[in-house]
C-alpha cells in the first residue's frame, strides 16, 4: 500500500529503510564502489579497517533496503548495485523540485507588509 502523498510508489517504511541505509558513510562508500563493478564481499571489505562480519552487516542493511543484490556463485558471494532500489528515494526527492525557489527578498517584504498591517489594527 502506498501513501497518497508519496509519488515514489514506495511506502514510508521503504523510504525510511533506504535513507537509514544511506545515512552511514561506510554504506555510501560501498555503493560508490559498486557503481564501478560487481564485487565479491571480500573485495568490498578490503579497503575498510573492519572485520568481514562488520562489512557483511553493512551489506545486509543495503540489501534489505533494496539498494544492492547479493548472489552466491560457488563459495563466493557477489554484490551488485540495484539501481531500481534508489528509484523510490530519487522520485521522492525530485518531488521537492516542483516548487519554485523562494525569493527571500520578496518573502521579507511580504512579512514586513503583513506585520505593518497587524500594527495598524491594534487599538
Amino acid at each position: 500500500m502506498t501513501s497518497h502523498n508519496d509519488p515514489s510508489g514506495a511506502g514510508p517504511g521503504a523510504l525510511d529503510q533506504i535513507f537509514a541505509a544511506l545515512a552511514d558513510p561506510t554504506r555510501r562508500r560501498v555503493l560508490s564502489m559498486l557503481l564501478e563493478d560487481d564485487m565479491a564481499v571480500s573485495d568490498v571489505a578490503q579497503p575498510f579497517q573492519m572485520s568481514l562480519a562488520a562489512i557483511s552487516k553493512h551489506l545486509a542493511v543495503l540489501a534489505a533496503a533494496g539498494l544492492i543484490r547479493q548472489e552466491r556463485r560457488g563459495r563466493i558471494t557477489w554484490c551488485k548495485l540495484d539501481p531500481e532500489g534508489m528509484r523510490a528515494a530519487s522520485v521522492w526527492m525530485q518531488g521537492f523540485g516542483q516548487f519554485d525557489p523562494v525569493d527571500l527578498d520578496d518573502f521579507e517584504r511580504f512579512l514586513e507588509a503583513e506585520l505593518r498591517g497587524e500594527d495598524d489594527q491594534d487599538p
